[in-house]
């Protein structure tokens, strides 16, 4: 659900990517939108910072949003806030993730990335036993990313 290989996959692998998330997150909307606010994180890759103006702060393997309002993780991180949820991270990169997990214990996990690590995701935690949901970047790569805050919203804010 990270960044974590630069390299854009084939249209054919993107289309597989694509398709095998949205299966995923059909299998496990009930689930998540059961899940209280309170159970819940999300992460988000660190190449949707704006790193010109990025005031996060770095802690270990993940940044913390300062909602400097320099990218839309502020907008998301105001909305984690606002719902009660248990944390919001920005990966570095993937290892960081088993770590928070352990840390965190969350019931609910809300991955933005690209369809290629959002697919990893599903494959590597979704047998974690937290209900995952996906949210992919509109504009993938490296840097300068972007994904639909309104999509991000949607997500987030389901409740069963």
């Amino acid at each position: 659900m990270v960044m974590l290989n630069c390299l854009r996959p084939t249209l054919n692998k993107q289309e597989k990517y694509r398709k095998f998330t949205e299966k995923n997150n059909r299998k496990m909307a009930a689930r998540f939108a059961a899940t209280p606010f309170a159970e819940r994180i999300v992460f988000v890759p660190h190449c949707l910072r704006n790193n010109a103006v990025c005031k996060a702060a770095e802690v270990g393997s993940y940044y913390v949003c300062a909602r400097c309002g320099g990218c839309t993780i502020g907008a998301i991180s105001n909305k984690s806030k606002e719902l009660g949820y248990k944390g919001l991270f920005i990966l570095k990169g993937g290892r960081s993730i088993e770590k928070i997990i352990e840390e965190q214990q969350p019931k609910a996990i809300l991955g933005v990335a690209c369809f290629f690590e959002g697919a990893q995701g599903f494959e590597q935690f979704g047998e974690s036993g937290a209900a995952i949901q996906f949210v992919s970047l509109t504009k993938d790569g490296c840097v300068n990313t972007e994904v639909s805050c309104d999509e991000v919203f949607q997500k987030m804010s389901a409740v069963k």
